[in-house]
């Protein structure tokens, strides 16, 4: 669902990769690219309606690439349709709404996957191991940035509230929130903020648009439950940080025994550093390049771009294999819920609990 850039790039070559699985249809609104998308793709079964696709017997999985307020009808009809769901972050426009989608798919007991791309990064693969393992002592501090130079023009959809939910931290900050938990466990508690700097109101051809009403910058303290703190930080808007379109991303665990810096433009590569020498990069183990099984050659491609193919490969593995996808639906409500916190706390200028959010 969804034939936009980020299927075009990342799922659709995905699945050609896979030989377990094939590309049999393709649904989205705009009929022009739809039709562009199924010649370039060698698609037949074409649609506007996503109940065709839903309730279709050729259909076994979906990936709903679609705009972000469109994720929950969707999901929960595919769900009730007994389709596996691989859904874009955010899953949806709030927590209450992950929550359903996330119920209807369990209560379905179909596979259920969140697109946090960044947990198949290399690096980060093999930061967690180090983490998990113990190798860098105990887990201390958590440090994100991810900072974009993006053009001041309009978003499109993306940049009015009742079809995003919030600007870059839903689109880009709520990536980094799961990562963390991932590594440190749950948050407890946050305190953040937003801001709007760009009014976004004219597009690329230079047409007036109604002005953005989320946030290009975001920001928060969070303190996990074991002890460990974070602080993130994104933006659109950094001057320079072009970095060949990948932009600037720093990810930082720091342990009593180590620090641990992942980079995207350089995902093979992890910087470490101990008490007496500085941060120096090592090559990422050669069992952390891509997951087992995966056909993807981790010598083909640009490195900051195919591991993302991984993603597709652990949702038909999931599938295939009958057990649960990770990250699943459990995890984008987790991501979730401390984003919408970030928002709250943004309003009230407090504090802001993160609830327990059962299984």
């Amino acid at each position: 669902m969804g034939v936009g850039a980020v299927s075009d790039y990342h799922h659709v070559p995905a699945i050609r990769l896979d030989r377990r699985a094939t590309l049999v249809a393709a649904c989205d609104a705009d009929s022009d690219l739809l039709h562009k998308r199924g010649l370039d793709w060698g698609v037949d079964f074409l649609t506007t309606d996503y109940h065709e696709i839903c309730q279709s017997d050729q259909v076994d999985a979906v990936v709903i690439a679609t705009p972000n307020f469109t994720h929950g009808p969707i999901a929960v009809a595919a769900a009730r349709n007994g389709k596996h769901i691989l859904c874009e972050k955010p899953l949806g426009l709030d927590a209450d709404q992950v929550r359903t989608m996330y119920h209807a798919a369990r209560d379905a007991s179909v596979v259920h996957m969140t697109a946090f791309t960044y947990r198949f990064a290399p690096s980060m693969r093999y930061m967690r191991d180090l983490a998990k393992s113990g190798e860098l002592g105990q887990l201390r501090h958590f440090r994100s940035q991810r900072f974009l130079d993006l053009p001041e023009t309009s978003w499109g959809w993306r940049q009015y509230k009742d079809q995003a939910g919030a600007g870059d931290l839903f689109d880009m900050t709520i990536h980094r929130i799961d990562f963390a938990i991932d590594l440190l466990g749950p948050l407890t508690r946050i305190c953040g903020s937003v801001a709007r700097f760009a009014t976004r109101d004219h597009t690329a051809s230079g047409e007036a648009c109604p002005s953005s009403e989320v946030d290009d910058w975001s920001a928060l303290i969070g303190e996990f439950s074991s002890g460990a703190v974070g602080v993130w930080e994104g933006t659109t808007l950094a001057k320079g940080y072009g970095l060949d379109g990948f932009g600037h991303e720093w990810a930082e665990l720091n342990g009593s025994e180590q620090s641990a810096v992942y980079r995207l433009h350089e995902p093979n590569k992890l910087w470490l550093g101990r008490t007496g020498s500085d941060l120096a990069p090592v090559d990422v183990p050669p069992q952390y390049l891509v997951p087992a099984g995966s056909p993807r050659d981790p010598k083909d491609g640009v490195p900051a771009t195919v591991f993302r193919y991984d993603l597709m490969w652990e949702f038909v593995s999931a599938i295939t294999q009958r057990r649960d996808a990770v990250p699943s639906f459990y995890d984008g409500l987790r991501a979730q819920l401390v984003a919408d916190a970030v928002l709250q706390s943004h309003q009230r200028h407090v504090w802001v609990e993160i609830p327990d959010e059962p299984r």
